[in-house]
């Protein structure tokens, strides 16, 4: 090994540049080139190869979001996209390349991966969706932000009694949404994998003021059948009836940007490393994330093969905390 590529794909996550600065440097450590790719997909199609030395990489430890840039690339699904990268990959003579990113990078890490290139897969996804990880980089800080958020509002709902609705991110997985219910002491939670009638949502908070609350807090996915317009205009529409309104809250993608916590910083390094480990043994197709702690290596097919399950446990434990 001589030469290697580095990208991020996808939704940006605090951490990424953990694992790029990893990557790059125990890649250095090892005697080979580095060149960074910018915007994903797309500047591997169109050839935006640039060198990076451990200079290049000094000083983003701290920082949120990618310093390659990211971006989305319908053109990488097709055959024909899928074969400019390669080109452009043998062009530059790249002779491996290290993909971060969540469940889209990891399937077109795959589909490179097929064609016999040598790609290895870091897990990075603030959903925390992907199979082969117990965790992904930027789960933790995404959560913490959302959790942030929640304590704060929770503060003004108690001095004015009211209900407040914080929608976080997840369009198919409600992780961050469970997560931060338990943690911020949510009294109602509604997520995509075991959807809640809007009647039940307000069952829930009528309990809490019963027992005594002097506020009321609804975690919603963004993914949710019942998600945050939904339910705010339900209890508009009922609000005589129910007796009060949801205040909404959505915190879209402030939960991506940022500084890393220590534990994505950690993880990002500690992935990004083992992926030009598993390169120097002359390992490829897999994805690296941490499985009971330990770093593992999951196989492409298995990973895109397979969808993480929430652990629904964990909501009732958060219904029976809300009490």
């Amino acid at each position: 090994m001589k030469c290697i590529a580095v990208l991020t794909s996808g939704g940006d996550a605090p951490g990424m540049n953990a694992a790029i600065r990893a990557v790059v440097r125990t890649a250095i450590a090892k005697g080979w080139e580095v060149f960074g790719v910018r915007y994903g997909f797309t500047g591997l199609i169109s050839g935006a190869f640039f060198r990076l030395g451990a200079r290049d990489v000094g000083g983003i430890i701290q920082q949120g979001g990618s310093m390659l840039g990211s971006a989305r690339c319908p053109e990488f699904r097709t055959a024909e996209g899928q074969l400019k990268a390669l080109s452009q990959l043998h062009e530059h003579r790249i002779e491996a390349l290290v993909i971060i990113g969540g469940n889209g990078s990891q399937t077109g890490a795959h589909a490179l991966s097929q064609s016999g290139f040598p790609v290895v897969g870091v897990a990075s996804t603030i959903d925390n969706d992907l199979y082969g990880s117990d965790i992904t980089i930027g789960a933790d800080t995404a959560l913490n932000v959302s959790l942030e958020a929640i304590d704060r509002l929770k503060v003004t709902a108690t001095s004015h009694h009211r209900a407040f609705l914080v929608e976080v991110m997840g369009h198919k997985c409600g992780y961050l949404a469970l997560m931060a219910a338990i943690a911020g002491g949510a009294e109602a939670v509604v997520i995509p994998e075991k959807e809640i009638d809007p009647e039940d949502v307000a069952t829930d908070l009528r309990a809490a003021y019963d027992n005594g609350k002097s506020h009321a807090i609804v975690v919603v996915a963004e993914g949710a059948r019942n998600n945050a317009e939904t339910l705010s205009h339900y209890f508009q529409v009922h609000r005589e009836r129910l007796g009060f309104e949801l205040r909404v809250t959505k915190l879209g993608h402030v939960q991506r940007g940022g500084a890393p916590g220590s534990f994505d910083r950690l993880l990002g390094t500690r992935l990004g490393a083992a992926a030009t480990e598993l390169l120097a043994r002359g390992e490829s197709g897999k994805l690296v994330g941490l499985h009971k702690g330990e770093i593992a290596a999951t196989p492409f097919s298995e990973v895109v093969a397979n969808i993480k399950p929430l652990d629904l446990h964990l909501l009732k434990l958060a219904r029976a905390l809300a009490n």
